[in-house]
């Protein structure tokens, strides 16, 4: 048994599991709050917990998944080529709003790790939290980062837009899909952009613009500042 658990095999089949039962379950109950990820991480955490797998064995598997984030990012400079027409029509809100979506991000987080006390470590972990996983950790690791902090900071932050985006976008009363997809991809990456689908094709397209546009100016803030 110790050798199913120490295959690599098995932290990759185990993740593809519970993340297609958490995809069903969303499908079933049509509800925000069971997010794929959230079910998919709870189930796997209960499997580990459970039959006492090691983490280090599960992460064998994961660091096979874990491969994939890089060309995964890489492939964002689709999205944008895609989108060009519609980032030549509207290049000035686009740009001004990816880049005042990222600096609140940055600016707030920093604000409140300054108002908690926390280290330089912790807060340059938080800093990236609204871009896709791999930007954040280029970001945070150079930066002397703890990487398991930034990836948690960046899943909930992707997991609570996807849940809050729609209520959000009826409280503010944002009628332009262009601007809520840029909202929400700026603010919750890539798991927020499965929610703005979800709401309509354009919002999805714009989404998965902001988080490429985004990730490029997270990149430059955080050169600017000296991370």
């Amino acid at each position: 048994m110790k050798e199913l658990f120490a295959s690599p095999y098995f932290g990759v089949a185990l993740s593809v599991v519970t993340f297609g039962i958490g995809v069903k379950l969303n499908q079933k109950l049509k509800t925000p709050v069971c997010n794929p990820l959230i079910v998919a991480i709870v189930l796997t955490a209960g499997v580990l917990v459970l039959f006492g797998i090691p983490y280090e064995s599960y992460n064998v598997g994961g660091e096979i998944i874990n491969m994939f984030l890089a060309p995964a990012t890489a492939c964002l400079a689709v999205a944008i080529y895609t989108k060009r027409q519609i980032l030549k029509e509207y290049w000035l809100p686009i740009l001004m709003g990816c880049g005042a979506g990222s600096a609140a991000s940055m600016a707030s987080v920093y604000a409140l790790c300054r108002l908690f006390g926390l280290d330089e470590s912790l807060t340059v972990s938080l800093l990236p939290k609204s871009v896709t996983t791999p930007i954040a950790v280029s970001i945070s690791e150079p930066a002397g980062g703890v990487v398991p902090i930034t990836v948690v900071a960046v899943i909930g932050t992707g997991i609570l837009g996807g849940i809050l985006a729609p209520f959000l976008i009826k409280v503010f009363r944002i009628t332009d899909p262009v601007a809520a997809g840029l909202a929400i991809g700026a603010s919750s990456h890539a798991v927020g952009t499965s929610k703005a689908i979800e709401i309509g094709e354009v919002e999805g397209a714009m989404s998965g613009l902001a988080i490429g546009i985004c990730g490029i100016i997270t990149v430059l803030f955080s050169m600017l500042i000296g991370l």
